[in-house]
């Protein structure tokens, strides 16, 4: 009888130990960071044929993805749908690891370089949000 006590103490020993680990990992995981990107194209060709692909391409050698791509000037962009107020003519989601990542990319030369040509077809508006 006093074996059967020991092992079962020793199985809600075990899980009580497993509950706190795994509670201890899941306040440990930080949320995703959310790029939103609000961009007035002022010529679309030019920024679909001279700035998009390079910015796109240093997203996605970085540690991110986008979520959307909506708008003018993209290929494969998806339209926007106004709910309320006007809709920006573009706009783009990046989901990235940290916050720290995303400023690595934005400052990093290559994106900067993009960034240079794409300033001369349009205005940008960005903001990062932390997911949940």
């Amino acid at each position: 009888m006093r074996t059967y006590v020991t092992v079962a103490l020793s199985m809600l020993s075990g899980i009580a130990v497993g509950a706190v680990a795994v509670q201890g990992l899941h306040a440990q995981s930080k949320p995703m960071v959310y790029l939103v990107n609000e961009i007035d194209v002022t010529d679309p060709e030019k920024y679909a044929a001279e700035f998009a692909p390079k910015a796109q391409a240093t997203v996605r050698g970085s540690s991110a993805h986008f979520v959307v791509i909506g708008g003018a000037a993209g290929v494969g962009a998806k339209p926007i749908h106004a709910i309320e107020g006007p809709p920006p003519k573009r706009v783009t989601i990046q989901v990235w690891d940290s916050l720290d990542a995303l400023n690595k990319w934005y400052k990093s030369d290559e994106y900067q370089a993009a960034l240079k040509i794409g300033e001369k077809y349009a205005k940008f508006r960005r903001y990062a949000v932390e997911g949940q």
